[in-house]
């Protein structure tokens, strides 16, 4: 089969590669889409991966070419949860699948999805409905990145209560009505935080950015100019002290992972705030003295967030369900005409396996702005 694989740092080539042999337990999925994640440049282009040879690539979904163990799945489309946990160790036990202490990775540690084909344990497979699109399925892993990171901070639940009227999940009407939030850093990921923050009427939302096309997206969403803050313009402190009338924020989703970014999601928040650190930090982290200070005299909440809830083929209950959950509705909305925005609409640039590498220098070398890079196949 054809492949990117990842030789060396550096040395990604297009190459023919025997065909994966699966387990009893696996699945051999023929790929469909494979999203590139702003994780795989430094993969490709500085760190390496943990193992090499290897084939990137975790943002995925296809069909199910051949299944032993489950030959009903043959034929289905499905999603991909990339951690492969070990079901062994503490945290597998208590079901914190992501929490894994010795998990196996699709795109990290093992072949992913930049091939023709990927094999992949059945427990890691979603199947997905006919409304949903095999972009909107390739989105699915970024998406519950988003949505882990919104329900640690307890603004959605996915066991699909809802307190208030209406088909959004969320905690309470007053919090919908009054609680101030922000996004810093409106990449894929903070657009997605964005989305479904949009999704589930949270009404005070403020989205800091630096590009145009982040300025797009947001108002396809939905979003009023005046909860958009570029930073070309104004200074983000300032300008979210301003349109909060000096109160900060309640949440603030920092989706960068630069020192100053983290300091700058302090200085915002409100007091008794809670500060939610999605980006992958691109350097050592360090804090000044002040605001250190701040943190303490604010008593402020900083929390982390990884990966996202999987329970299994089988599960329910997770964040992949409720964000498959939600697209399905997008979807359908979508097809009587709503104006409604999905997640593949964050898609801007498209590429096949062999010219991906197009799409890996225009996100390493930033010319030209992005939000989504996606690997499709015919």
């Amino acid at each position: 089969m054809k492949a990117q694989v990842l030789y060396e740092i550096g040395n990604l080539q297009y190459s023919d590669i025997k065909m994966p042999d699966i387990k009893e337990d696996e699945a051999l999925v023929k790929v469909s889409a494979c999203g590139i994640c702003g994780s795989d440049i430094p993969r490709v282009f500085k760190t390496g991966a943990h193992n090499m040879p290897l084939v990137p690539g975790h943002e995925m979904a296809g069909v199910v070419e051949r299944c032993e163990s489950r030959p009903d799945l043959v034929g289905k489309r499905v999603g991909i949860f990339p951690l492969i946990p070990c079901k062994k160790c503490p945290q597998c036990l208590a079901r914190n699948y992501e929490m894994c202490e010795n998990y196996d990775y699709l795109g990290s540690r093992s072949d992913g999805g930049y091939a023709e084909y990927v094999k992949v344990p059945v427990w890691n497979l979603l199947p997905i409905p006919n409304e949903v699109e095999n972009d909107d399925a390739a989105m699915l892993e970024p998406m519950c990145v988003a949505v882990h990171a919104l329900r640690l901070m307890n603004l959605i639940r996915v066991d699909g209560n809802t307190d208030c009227d209406g088909d959004a999940v969320f905690g309470s009407c007053d919090d919908i009505k009054y609680k101030n939030i922000a996004i810093c850093g409106l990449g894929t990921i903070g657009l997605l935080v964005a989305l479904f923050l949009k999704d589930a009427g949270y009404q005070n939302v403020f989205c800091i950015g630096n590009k145009d096309i982040q300025r797009k997206k947001l108002l396809d969403m939905g979003y009023e100019p005046g909860q958009i803050i570029d930073i070309r313009d104004v200074d983000a402190v300032a300008e979210l002290q301003k349109r909060t009338g000096g109160q900060g924020v309640d949440v603030y989703f920092e989706c960068i992972g630069r020192s100053a970014n983290y300091e700058q999601a302090v200085s915002c928040a409100a007091p008794f705030g809670q500060i939610m650190l999605v980006g992958n930090p691109s350097s050592d982290m360090g804090l000044s003295r002040e605001i250190y200070w701040k943190i303490l005299r604010n008593q402020l909440t900083l929390r982390g967030t990884w990966n996202s809830s999987f329970y299994g083929i089988d599960g329910e209950g997770d964040d992949w369900r409720y964000a498959l959950d939600r697209l399905v509705v997008w979807s359908k909305l979508r097809a009587e005409g709503k104006s409604i925005m999905l997640p593949h609409d964050l898609i801007t640039h498209r590429f096949s396996l062999k010219d991906m590498n197009l799409g890996l220098d225009i996100m390493r070398t930033k010319s030209e702005e992005y939000v989504k890079v996606m690997v499709g196949f015919s």
